[in-house]
């Protein structure tokens, strides 16, 4: 997600030990981890809404995939039409 390191890290946190001092820290800390939970859960709804939409609108799809793929395979073993079998100059 991010690339961040140990000492980036060590660096937030010194400055946000400065700006917001020690009593402050860990109140701020509990806030932060709340809202990335919730963020997490809302990216995850939104990913499962999208999923599921996607999968509805492949239904229908794979379903004339597999009704083409019978037909193809009905006229490859014989039961082609007369209008197939006939020479293209005929009618």
């Amino acid at each position: 997600m991010l690339d961040i390191g140990i000492q980036e890290l060590i660096v937030i946190f010194i400055v946000a030990l400065l700006v917001f001092g020690p009593k402050r820290l860990p109140e701020l800390g509990k806030t932060l981890g709340k809202t990335l939970a919730e963020l997490k859960k809302a990216v995850s709804g939104v990913k499962e809404q999208m999923d599921s939409e996607l999968y509805k609108l492949e239904q229908p799809a794979s379903k004339a995939g597999s009704e083409l793929s019978a037909t193809r395979d009905e006229l490859k073993n014989g039961s082609e039409p007369e209008k197939q079998n006939s020479k293209p100059g005929e009618g």
